[in-house]
């Protein structure tokens, strides 16, 4: 799933050398935390939201196949 995310947000991104996925495992849950260069913010996360939303919603079905419970968070 990280690899997932990674080849996502490299192709949405002017910089994709500044793209990081770090994995926290939580008692039940796996959180994918994404970093991004500042000028890039923009352009994951979209209008309103709807870039992020559906990056969110792309992990979270692949993740549905292997019955993890996985979230994405947008980090600063």
């Amino acid at each position: 799933m990280k690899d997932l995310l990674l080849y996502i947000a490299r192709n949405l991104v002017e910089d994709p050398s500044a793209v990081s996925v770090t994995e926290v495992q939580g008692s039940e849950e796996l959180t994918l935390e994404l970093r991004v260069a500042p000028d890039d913010m923009g352009k994951i996360i979209g209008r309103q939201g709807r870039i992020a939303k559906e990056i969110r919603t792309v992990v979270r079905s692949y993740a549905q196949r292997t019955g993890i419970k996985v979230y994405v968070d947008i980090v600063d």
